[in-house]
């Protein structure tokens, strides 16, 4: 598994002209895409690595300041561009099994007490963000 997480003021992810899921406020805006070998057990991993990730101001995590996450499924993120100039997407999960996996990680984020919302798995997505720092990093599992 993997997360592109970023820093932010503010995010929002709208589907259909209508906004789905929203933070305004500071918080995190994790970019989640699921590897085709990834299991259940990953879910917590990564859960608690986003829930506990200090990159928030004053090194303090989601965990420490009730900070808000906006979790985004995206496949693309196991695009491989190493051959040729079309991505492979073999690395990354059915949609099947990467929407029950997603929503585990968010569900275990919801269980730590986060306050999380989302986009709609599947969709296709207009993301907005207002980056802060700007700050971003790589997580994986």
């Amino acid at each position: 598994m993997r997360a592109v997480v970023a820093r932010v003021t503010e995010a929002s992810v709208t589907v259909d002209g209508e906004v789905v899921g929203a933070i305004d406020e500071p918080g995190l805006l994790v970019l989640l895409g699921v590897h085709r070998d990834d299991g259940p057990d990953a879910t917590v991993t990564m859960a608690r690595k986003l829930h506990e990730l200090r990159i928030l101001e004053n090194e303090q995590s989601c965990a420490d300041t009730g900070a808000p996450l906006l979790v985004v499924s995206q496949f693309t993120l196991y695009g491989d561009t190493r051959k040729g100039r079309r991505p492979s997407w073999i690395a990354a999960a059915r949609p099947d099994t990467a929407r029950g996996i997603f929503e585990r990680v968010v569900g275990e984020l919801r269980g730590r007490g986060a306050r999380v919302s989302t986009g709609v798995f599947g969709a296709k997505m207009a993301v907005r963000s207002v980056n802060d720092g700007p700050f971003t990093v790589l997580v994986e599992v």
